[in-house]
Order: C-alpha cells, then structure tokens, then sequence
C-alpha cells in the first residue's frame, strides 16, 4: 500500500527532472526563506505607493469582484509596502494562508512545498524606478499586489493549495513545464467571466498597467474558454504580452477542474514539449474573442509592436 504523500516536508528533486539553475543565496535554507521582511528605504516606499496608485486607477470594471475585496480586506492602500505579518494575521483568520519572503524567484520543488502548506512566498524586494515599467524577476509589488489579494477568497485558497501538491506528481513524472502553463493560464494571466464580462483575476495582468488593458480590451489576443488538457499542452510568453487568454466562469469551477481529478492520464499522454502553440485557436475550443495576433505577427514587444491594436 502506497504511503500518503507528506507535505511537510520539501519535495526531492529527481535527477532526471531540470530546473532553472538559480543559485541558492548565503544564509538561506532550503527553504530558500528570509529570517524577516527587510527594512525598505523611504524611496522603495514611494516606488510601491506610485505602482499602485497607476494601478489602481485602471482596476474599476477590470479586476475581478474577489480581487478588489481583498485590496480593501488587507488595507493595502495604507501607504507603502504592506508589513507581511499584519497580512498574515488577516489571512490566517480568513484562510489560513502566510505570506512568507524570500530573495529571489525560487526553484519550483520549493515553490510547490510552500503552497501545499498555504504559504505564499514573496520576493523581498521592490523594483528601481528604471525597471518601473517591466521587471521580468517577480518583485513584492506583482507577489503582494497581484497574488495576495485572492488568497482572501477561500475557493481561490484552496485551488492554491491544491495547485502546490499537484507539484509532487509532476516531479514523479517529469512534467513541470506542464504544470507550469496550467499556473501561468490561470494565476497569472487569467480571465474570468463576471455578470457576462470578461474581468481580470491573474497576477501577471493585474500588476502590470499594459497587458490590463491589452488583455481585455485589444483584438489580438484570443480569449478562449479553460480546458485543463488543453492549456497544460499549449506554449506561453514568459517576456512579452500573451497571445492567448484562457477564461473560467468561477474560480469554482476552476477548482473541481483541477482538485477533483488525478493528472496521471494527461502526463503519461504528453509528449516532450508543447503541442499547441501560444496562437493557437483549435476547433475544439470554446473562443470568446479569436485575435487577429497583429501584436504577435508584428514581432511584439522586441520589435516595438504598439499594444494598441
């Protein structure tokens, strides 16, 4: 009889699974946790409050209803860049979930080990006014910004947690990269249908002023309705906008998707790489908006392609 899976403890990393080589910093567990929030300068302050006052002015009839209760719950409009243990304390009484720092984009083993145990790891640090505009590592603004404020909605919390011990039978199977686009289509570049409009839940849009309305409002990208199978076999843009959204109805729905199903089957049936391209529009899919991908054909962001099309 198989023994059931221990959470609490970081999964290994088999052999034959590859991870980005990032270089564990000194005085960092295996965790990869910091001891403590450091202390931001008055500048680093003014940088949190200027994103989010930008922000904040396109997320009305954008942002998902969820979203925008967990902006007010957790008073991140204080002024400055939020204290994560006063964000804990709200969140534990709410769902149980931490925000925790660490240094850095962490290895996925890592990553998964700490939302198995409704930890959310945030990078502790806070991007330069050069970067002000795109930062590809993730910084406290997109971790605290754009991801904490769901985990005050208990069904978005347990999809979470569900996401992280999925990680453990896709090490077994060496299937990260799938894995990876299932969160990357839903966490962060999600879309969700609200009261028959397309809004915006997924943390790579929310804290990016760009791609907020790029994702809702431009004729390039597809808008096509989540199929698990499908999205975990189609390619992304980890540096650019996206070429395709995928869209849920409820984050509900969203969860009895992924939760209540083995991934067995879609991993032993995948092949090495993806299958479907990023602009793809395939005849099985449900498509809200199929794009024209005029950003995409024209090169995109590399290229200077104008979003505005």
């Amino acid at each position: 009889m198989q023994r059931p899976t221990d959470y609490r403890v970081i999964p290994e990393l088999p052999a034959s699974v590859y991870v980005a080589p990032l270089k564990r910093p000194t005085g960092v567990g295996e965790d990869w946790l910091e001891s403590a929030q450091r202390r931001y300068s008055a500048e680093e302050h003014r940088v949190w409050d200027d994103l989010y006052e930008r922000q904040m002015k396109l997320m009305p009839r954008r942002a998902c209803k969820e979203f925008m209760f967990g902006l007010d719950r957790l008073n991140l409009h204080r002024g400055g860049i939020p204290d994560f243990e006063e964000i804990s304390e709200e969140l534990r009484g709410l769902t149980g979930w931490s925000v925790v720092p660490v240094p850095m984009l962490i290895p996925d083993h890592v990553f998964y080990y700490h939302l198995a145990n409704r930890r959310f790891p945030a990078g502790n640090f806070i991007r330069s006014r050069e970067q002000f505009d795109y930062i590809q590592e993730p910084d406290v603004f997109h971790d605290v910004f754009g991801h904490v404020p769901l985990l005050t909605d208990p069904v978005f919390a347990s999809y979470m947690e569900a996401y992280g011990r999925a990680g453990w039978k896709a090490l077994k199977y060496n299937r990260l990269k799938a894995l990876s686009a299932l969160y990357w289509y839903t966490v962060e570049f999600g879309l969700i249908l609200e009261e028959g409009e397309l809004r915006i839940y997924g943390a790579g849009i929310l804290s990016g002023p760009t791609e907020t309305v790029f994702s809702l409002e431009s004729r390039a990208p597809h808008r096509i309705h989540l199929n698990v199978d499908r999205v975990m076999r189609t390619d992304y843009t980890i540096s650019d906008l996206q070429a395709s959204y995928f869209v849920i109805e409820s984050f509900r729905e969203l969860f009895h998707m992924t939760e209540q199903r083995g991934f067995e089957p879609i991993y032993e049936s995948l092949v090495p790489g993806f299958q479907y391209a990023k602009t793809a529009a395939l005849d099985t899919d449900h498509i809200y908006h199929r794009g024209t991908q005029e950003y995409e054909l024209r090169g995109g962001r590399g290229s200077g392609a104008s979003p505005n099309c």
